[in-house]
């Protein structure tokens, strides 16, 4: 062995200065070199001696912690002594590795559950121990005790940095974590996005997720009152800079927090023209804060998800529903929803039919089939998906007795007779399956494409939560952020090329006035429509598919009123002419879709040009309608090719400094003109 290995696992100690090597009460004072490990991987010029000097004895510290890393562990300072007397102050510390000492035994208590925590202590016996002296009159401390020897192995410079002691987060990491949880991202993706800053690799940073998780929960255990307090400031702040924001809230007896809840001004304006059906979702939870979540969202005429408020809750029971509902009433002046989708919760469906009576209340089919899988599947085993794909065909079906007889074709065949769960969604039939439904209108949000929207929405602000207060700025953030999206998608979908596909009149009129998500469900109906045969009687029409002679559909039509409709009960479930009615149209040589059923929520108009056509007499309301039909349809033909778009902006700007020149219009009028443009 070399000189400078044996230097190494010497045990060094100053005889002015000797105390005991043992480090606590439960420690050995001494080791056998057959169990010791020893680094044999360092250079004299870092290694400890007795004698070495420092500063202060945060510097002999770091010294120490550089050379524990270089050798595979770490340290912690473990105790401290002064001279007898008073005032005479610190003159002595140790600092010992990370697995000095044993873990003392805890007496067990029957009252109170014990941590199951392991241990790393394992009674390692290296240690530095410095002590200060006074020698030309400056005080300084000197290394008086130093041993290497360890009874564990020791870490791989790889393995080394995933220690405690190694992983710290900078002031200025900390600062760009806390800015980046305000915006809504994941841990995850904030490690992803700090590994590119600073170039390393993956894995590399000088901190873990974990560690990330416990900054932000540190900022999480703040007073909830304090927290109460900084939500309601954030609040009234946002009121002061926008009067339109909306938000209420109420306290206990204690003049404590219970409940808020607050809506944006887009919100109150998307929601008077697609608040016709609206999901709350209440299935989520602050958990930071152990609050219920709820969130009212529903879908607009591009059949994308729009936001209506969010409301917290200290309780999930009648009163706190009640109020969050009450709360959610007053945002938008007082108009109830026609349907409202929420999970399978007894008190919130109680509490819709006291707040809202004229309110249709059903189960969101999702939420249901989400809990499949721990319900059925140890039950089916193998015909589980057989199974599944039986329960969509009849939650699909158009008639409640073809249900109900499916129904119990389906038990007998799987063998269900004593299913709880079964039995549980059979009860509650007329909440979730379509056919007991399909007389209520829905805008489509039964489907699960648009659960997975809601969800993606929901998760980006659930995702990094950090004070309570800052809840209100990442929904907004989100809420912006969707609107924003919403924008862009709306545009791509203006500038498709459109395919007209039957070649019928009322075709070519629905592309002009319907977004070409609307138009895209009623073509799909006209296609259809060819398919079918119609057959008048006394009462109405018979229509039914040309390959079937027995069954079909009864459509009833007053032309002179304008008025269809149909058993199927397609319009008043989406808001779509079905195939039935519009065969009985195209038989009655009616060329153009009848105003009422070309809805306004789901027409090429945007909220603001839609307010203006509310506000505003009935002749001039039917003039922007139409004049907003040319200019969809201008839109879409000059998509067609850049010759028509560049010919089109032309004429459009000329046209416009033409108006403007001849027909000027006082201040505010101009301002509103130019915003209906804008929106057009």
């Amino acid at each position: 062995m070399s000189e400078e290995d044996t230097q190494m696992i010497s045990v060094y100690d100053d005889t002015s200065d000797q105390r005991s090597l043992s480090l606590d009460d439960t420690s050995s004072a001494e080791e056998s070199p057959d169990e010791t490990r020893l680094s044999l991987e360092t250079a004299n010029d870092v290694i400890p001696y007795i004698g070495q000097r420092f500063n202060t004895h945060d510097a002999a510290y770091e010294f120490y912690s550089e050379f524990a890393k270089r050798c595979g562990f770490s340290i912690r300072r473990h105790r401290t002594e002064g001279k007898d007397g008073v005032g005479k102050g610190l003159t002595r510390r140790y600092f010992v590795c990370h697995r000095a000492g044993n873990t003392p035994i805890k007496t067990s208590n029957e009252n109170k559950p014990q941590r199951n925590r392991k241990s790393s202590r394992c009674g390692c016996q290296a240690y530095m121990r410095i002590s200060k002296t006074n020698e030309l009159g400056l005080p300084e401390w000197r290394v008086t005790g130093f041993a290497n020897h360890h009874n564990h192995e020791l870490l791989e410079p790889n393995q080394v940095r995933f220690l405690p002691a190694y992983r710290t987060i900078s002031d200025s990491d900390r600062s760009r974590i806390l800015m980046f949880a305000k915006t809504g991202i994941s841990v995850q993706q904030m490690m992803r996005l700090m590994e590119l800053e600073k170039r390393v690799e993956p894995g590399y940073l000088p901190f873990t997720e974990k560690d990330v998780r416990n900054l932000l929960q540190t900022f999480r255990k703040v007073d909830m009152e304090d927290d109460s307090i900084d939500l309601l400031r954030m609040c009234r702040n946002i009121k002061d800079k926008d009067p339109n924001f909306k938000y209420d809230f109420i306290l206990d007896t204690n003049n404590r927090l219970e409940n808020v809840a607050w809506s944006y001004a887009s919100s109150v304006q998307s929601y008077d023209i697609f608040g016709d059906a609206v999901v709350f979702d209440t299935t989520h939870r602050l958990t930071a804060f152990d609050m219920p979540l709820g969130i009212w969202v529903g879908m607009n005429n591009y059949g994308m998800p729009c936001f209506f408020g969010c409301v917290l809750l200290r309780e999930e029971n009648l009163r706190s529903f009640s109020w969050a509902l009450k709360a959610f009433l007053g945002f938008m002046n007082g108009k109830a929803p026609q349907t409202m989708l929420t999970d399978q919760n007894i008190c919130l469906k109680e509490a819709i039919a006291m707040e809202m009576p004229t309110t249709k209340h059903a189960l969101c089919i999702w939420l249901i089939v989400a809990k499949f899988p721990s319900w059925f599947n140890a039950v089916l085993g193998e015909r589980y998906n057989e199974w599944k794909a039986e329960f969509y065909r009849l939650y699909n079906l158009e008639t409640i007795e073809d249900f109900e007889m499916g129904w119990r074709d389906m038990v007998n065949s799987f063998g269900l007779h004593t299913n709880r769960h079964i039995a549980n969604l059979f009860a509650l039939r007329s909440l979730w399956a379509l056919p007991y439904l399909r007389s209520h209108f829905f805008a489509g949000i039964t489907t699960t494409g648009l659960s997975k929207s809601i969800n993606a929405f929901i998760q980006r602000f659930l995702s990094a939560q950090t004070r309570l207060a800052h809840f209100v700025e990442q929904v907004a953030v989100a809420v912006d952020f969707k609107d924003q999206a919403g924008e862009q998608q709306t545009m791509q979908q203006n500038l498709q090329n459109i395919c007209l596909k039957t070649g019928a009149p009322m075709e070519s009129h629905a592309v002009t006035i319907l977004t070409p998500f609307a138009f895209s469900k009623l073509q799909e109906q006209l296609v259809l429509a060819a398919h079918y045969a119609s057959f008048q009687m006394e009462d109405g029409f018979l229509v039914r598919h040309h390959t079937k002679l027995e069954g079909g559909r009864k459509v009833y039509w007053a032309p002179r009123e304008g008025l269809i409709s149909c058993s199927c009960h397609q319009f008043e479930f989406s808001g779509i002419l079905c195939r039935h009615a519009l065969r009985v149209l195209s038989t009655g040589n009616c060329f153009q879709i009848p105003d009422r059923y070309l809805p306004l929520r789901w027409r090429r108009i945007s909220i603001s040009s839609s307010k203006l056509q509310q506000n505003t007499p009935s002749d001039h309301a039917e003039r922007v309608q139409l004049f907003q039909s040319m200019v969809s349809t201008l839109m879409t033909e000059s998509a067609k090719s850049k010759e028509r778009l560049d010919f089109a902006m032309e004429q459009v700007s000329i046209l416009l400094s033409r108006m403007r020149e001849q027909h000027p219009v006082p201040t505010q009028s101009t301002r509103e003109n130019s915003s209906i443009h804008r929106n057009l």
